[in-house]
């Protein structure tokens, strides 16, 4: 074999290789894709229930008597609203199906109904107070196992004790459904709402609102801090000066400290030495902020690096002070990077748990937060509290509040990109 033949054997080995080694890393991504694709199609097809609620149509007496109310003309607001609007549900269903009579059947019959349509009635009546002593068809909402029955989330065919659904309320729903009495519509409460111990009546607003005050004081604390500490370190800062080092080694080390750490010293200091309120937005935005810190920093710090020096020596030549010089053009052509370093360490906490379960934002809340000082949870932790609950129905609320996080972090993304492609310069 003379040497070209040697050579072209080696070459043929390198390509091969070569070849095998491209191979084996587009499988690797089309395995990654295929899993991610599977995830969120899963996540997605369990979320879809959450979207819809059931209704049942009633003829609903709106008997002063029932009611608790005195038989006069005309009633104030306040009385209205602290009337008793309990029976009036479970009257109706009795007049619909009179020949159920036993207290057994009689329970399950009123489970049909959500203990919160006594809130819809009131709403109605607050309305429209012309409702008293009057007989309304109303739309009211139906119970947790009759909504997820009447979704197919649970199966007819298996036993009864399985499916928590009696059989007589089977046949229940099958007379209604004839009757073209129960309908599935677009579940708003999901979005208008707080957390609740029923599922057909719980919502994310109170997460949602949890989530924004606590990231918008995670934003106006970490945004100026870091980027301050990032341009004093790259601009100011002496070289080759030990306290200098011990700070760059430590914000490097933080950026890898697990997050629940962040939330203990958040819970030592913030609560127990300064008795930030519990369970309130501040004191998550202010933990959030000391794990943000660090990533905010270390973008900051490569985004002012990647400005040429050339734009720095010009600008001193010309007589600029060296403030100048960063905040009429180093800052700017900076910016791009700080401001998608900044929204990815925000999407970073946007997503974080760990840290606020030490903070009490674990905590059951079904007011919703008006301030950052008030009790309120984030969507993050109202995902972990729901996956957590025994009701059948917390299963896709829990899919749904996943699939409305990931919606934020992808235009939380999205934003960054876009960010970049606008700001972004070329020299």
């Amino acid at each position: 074999m003379n040497n070209l033949e040697i050579v072209k054997a080696g070459l043929n080995k390198r390509y091969a290789k070569e070849r095998r080694f491209k191979f084996y890393g587009i499988f690797s991504i089309s395995l990654s894709l295929l899993f991610l694709f599977f995830l969120l199609f899963d996540i997605g097809a369990k979320s879809i229930p959450a979207f819809t609620q059931t209704y049942i149509n009633l003829d609903i007496e709106f008997d002063k008597k029932s009611m608790k109310l005195q038989d006069q003309d005309s009633y104030s607001e306040e009385t209205l609203f602290s009337a008793s609007y309990s029976k009036l549900g479970r009257n109706a269903l009795y007049k619909l199906f009179p020949e159920v009579t036993e207290r057994k059947q009689k329970k399950a019959l009123r489970q049909m109904l959500s203990s919160g349509a006594r809130y819809d009635l009131r709403d109605a009546v607050l309305e429209n107070n012309d409702y008293v002593g009057t007989t309304q068809n109303l739309w009211v909402l139906a119970g947790d196992d009759i909504d997820a029955f009447v979704k197919g989330l649970i199966d007819r065919n298996i036993p009864e004790a399985d499916r928590r659904v009696k059989d007589y309320q089977v046949k229940w729903v099958d007379i209604l459904e004839a009757q073209n009495k129960i309908e599935r519509r677009f579940n708003i409460n999901f979005f208008t709402s707080g957390d609740s111990r029923e599922p057909e009546q719980a919502g994310i607003l109170g997460a949602l609102k949890g989530s924004f005050y606590t990231m918008l004081v995670t934003l106006l604390l970490s945004f100026p801090i870091a980027v301050s500490a990032a341009i004093y370190l790259e601009e100011f800062a002496p070289k080759n000066n030990w306290w200098i080092d011990i700070i760059e080694i430590n914000i490097n080390n933080l950026a890898a400290v697990p997050s629940i750490v962040f939330g203990i010293l958040g819970l030592a200091v913030y609560i127990n030495v300064f008795g930030v309120p519990r369970s309130a937005p501040l004191v998550g935005g202010l933990v959030l902020t000391l794990m943000t810190l660090p990533t905010i920093i270390i973008s900051t710090r490569a985004a002012l690096k990647s400005v040429p020096p050339s734009i720095r020596e010009a600008a001193l030549s010309i007589g600029a002070s060296k403030m100048q010089v960063i905040t009429h053009h180093v800052l700017p052509l900076a910016m791009p990077g700080i401001l998608t370093g900044s929204i990815i360490g925000m999407a970073q906490a946007l997503g974080e748990t760990a840290p606020l379960l030490m903070i009490g934002m674990v905590a059951f809340v079904a007011d919703i937060p008006q301030s950052i000082l008030d009790p309120a949870t984030v969507l993050p932790v109202q995902v972990f509290i729901w996956s957590d609950s025994p009701e059948r129905g917390f299963i896709a609320l829990t899919s749904a509040a996943i699939v409305t996080l990931l919606v934020f972090l992808f235009f939380m993304n999205l934003i960054a990109i876009v960010l970049r492609k606008k700001f972004e310069t070329r020299w």
